[in-house]
């Protein structure tokens, strides 16, 4: 090893910045994020980068190269100064869309229905985890107090985690990414953060950055994240996606909110959404815990036992945005956002509520 004092500072031209390099990965059911780094020469814009798809369960060993494809770049509030977070699809070595790459499939119809001006805001549940103990739960085994106190709570007996959400959220922010907010939520240790509103694809790229530093952030404190659907069984709340959705029309007019409402429920489509909308579904949509049973569609206004809820504001002012409940906390938010956009606009354009 070289000693600390007679390492000389790069010369101007040499100087380099880090980009951390983050895709979304095979693993099934549920797919999760993996990451590597590339030093780059200052002023050199991130460029297509290749790895392991064998060990990403994207590839077979004989066959294992696959391509990263930098599609959104933000600062790096963990490194800080010139570095970079690039999330990148997944594609194959031809330069089309892997299997799993399903960016591909959200842009393609967010571009096909672009002048209908889709809005999301995704509010993002999670918990966190010491070992096989959510935090706030005794570490002897057992519970704690039955839910009630720690929705939006404060005070040491309620809350647990708040340093690391904290600096997720200004981790976030200073990414440049839509946060729109926080909250703690009804089971001990799990928390909210919210993205948007912005456009479907930005919404989803958004949402997966986020995800990554709340992953990276809880690492230093030796607590792990899960987006799991229902992270402890019994009479505990699940942990969901909602997923809230708005058109210009929608925006405009009440009679484009109840199409859309409508479309939701079309058939074959419930079963269509709820396909996509996270692994243990059946779990956590039970119709208990503010959620309808996952195998019966329903919408209503103010009503948070229903798939599909309307703001009373929304109805109030006769224009606004819908909530989906359905989604899970490890939805891909590419496929949440693709099958609203294409059922609801297809429903609005045939409507001619554009």
């Amino acid at each position: 090893m070289v000693p600390p004092d007679t390492i000389e500072e790069p010369a101007e031209d040499q100087v380099s910045y880090k980009a951390e390099y983050i895709w979304i990965d095979g693993t099934r059911p549920t797919a999760t994020l993996r990451s590597k780094t590339k030093i780059l020469a200052d002023g050199a814009e991130p460029p297509i980068w290749g790895f392991d798809g064998s060990s990403t369960n994207q590839a077979e060993g004989h066959a294992s190269d696959r391509v990263l494809k930098p599609v959104f770049t933000s600062p790096d509030p963990i490194r800080g100064g010139e570095n970079v977070l690039v999330l990148c699809e997944v594609e194959n070595i031809d330069f089309t869309p892997h299997e799993t790459n399903t960016r591909a499939a959200a842009v393609e119809v967010a571009e096909r229905f672009a002048a209908q001006e889709s809005w999301f805001g995704i509010e993002q549940e999670y918990t966190m985890f010491e070992g096989e103990r959510p935090l706030g739960f005794p570490e002897g085994g057992g519970f704690p107090g039955p839910q009630g106190p720690y929705y939006c709570g404060v005070g040491a007996s309620n809350i647990v985690g708040r340093e690391i959400v904290e600096k997720h959220l200004d981790a976030c922010l200073a990414a440049g990414l839509a946060i729109s907010g926080i909250n703690a939520e009804v089971m001990p240790g799990q928390w909210e953060f919210q993205i948007g509103p912005v456009g479907p694809v930005e919404t989803a790229d958004h949402l997966w950055v986020a995800r990554w530093l709340l992953h990276r952030i809880a690492e230093d404190y030796g607590v792990t994240i899960s987006f799991g659907a229902k992270p402890v069984k019994g009479d505990w709340n699940g942990a969901g996606a909602h997923t809230n959705f708005s058109t210009k029309a929608m925006r405009e007019g009440y009679e484009a909110i109840i199409t859309a409402c409508e479309s939701l429920g079309a058939e074959g489509k419930p079963l269509e959404h709820v396909s996509v909308y996270g692994d243990g579904i059946q779990d956590r949509l039970t119709g208990l815990h503010e959620t309808a049973p996952w195998n019966k569609y329903s919408y209503g206004v103010s009503n948070r036992g229903a798939s599909v809820r309307i703001p009373w504001q929304v109805e109030v002012d006769q224009k606004g945005y819908i909530e989906d409940r359905r989604p899970n906390a490890n939805c891909d938010p590419y496929s949440v956002t693709r099958v609203i956009v294409d059922t609801c606009c297809t429903a609005l354009e045939k409507a001619d509520q554009v």
